[in-house]
């Protein structure tokens, strides 16, 4: 018996699988871009989401890093798909308007996808050229079909 292959998911329907975890709605990410290997996540530098320093919580990029990763790991191995793990390394406090977190798949097989992903500040302008790195992460995500 052959298994039909999950159907596609666009971008449309990938803010719908975002939009369904509660965690995502509490930060207000959007995913802005998915397909082909990729996809970017971004959040608004709400006052609620910084520490007592001002700069974006390390735990909103760590999630923005995951959560960009295996969406985009989903691009090449279908919908059902879990991380294993990540590692992230901070380069520079996270300030401005907004985050954005892109991630790429660096190799994908039949079960599994390494992907990795880059973390910038954009400043109050939203001016996407005036982009600060402020981290970088790469993760293992698994399909669970």
């Amino acid at each position: 018996m052959t298994e039909t292959p999950p159907e596609p998911i666009d971008l449309a329907m990938a803010q719908k699988v975002l939009d369904a975890q509660p965690f995502s709605r509490l930060v207000r990410a959007r995913i802005t871009r998915f397909g082909e290997g990729a996809a970017t996540l971004e959040i608004g530098a709400r006052e609620e989401l910084r520490q007592q320093n001002g700069f974006l919580h390390g735990g909103v990029l760590a999630y923005a890093a995951d959560n960009s990763i295996t969406f985009a790991a989903g691009t090449t191995l279908g919908p059902a798909v879990l991380t294993s793990g990540f590692s992230i390394q901070y380069v520079r406090p996270a300030t401005g308007a907004k985050l954005v977190a892109h991630a790429a798949v660096v190799h994908t097989g039949r079960r599994q996808a390494v992907v990795r992903c880059e973390l910038f500040s954009v400043g109050d302008g939203g001016d996407e050229d005036a982009r600060t790195l402020c981290a970088v992460a790469q993760g293992t995500v698994l399909s669970t079909a």
